[in-house]
């Protein structure tokens, strides 16, 4: 396994691990960009379940390549739609979905490569 891979994985997880908590839990601070942009504070915790799920496919990526890549693209994913959400919102602030996509996509091209 790369080590560069192995190192953005775990960074990955550790912040989507960290970020589906604080999604179940109602985290005021993530409440109130949720705010902004209009999304309904009570499907909050219901963005935490992908970003869960994503934690649990880039941990049995180490031992399944193709399903940490699986859950690498589905946070691509998720992280696109976020920044578009607050594009079309005219939410211009610069928040967490930025770096978690570059983390994201740092994991999944690290992961097709190793794949």
């Amino acid at each position: 396994m790369n080590v560069a891979y192995a190192v953005f994985a775990a960074v990955t997880i550790a912040y989507n691990a960290f970020s589906a908590g604080a999604d179940f839990l109602r985290w005021e601070r993530i409440a109130e960009g949720m705010d902004r942009v209009g999304v309904s504070r009570g499907l909050l915790p219901w963005l935490g379940v992908p970003k869960a799920a994503a934690v649990i496919g880039l941990v049995v990526g180490f031992w399944v390549p193709w399903v940490g890549v699986a859950a690498a693209v589905g946070l691509v994913l998720f992280y696109g739609l976020a920044i578009a959400t607050h594009v079309r919102a005219k939410d211009y602030s610069f928040g967490l979905q930025y770096p978690f996509l570059v983390l994201a996509a740092g994991t999944l091209a690290l992961g097709v490569a190793v794949v």
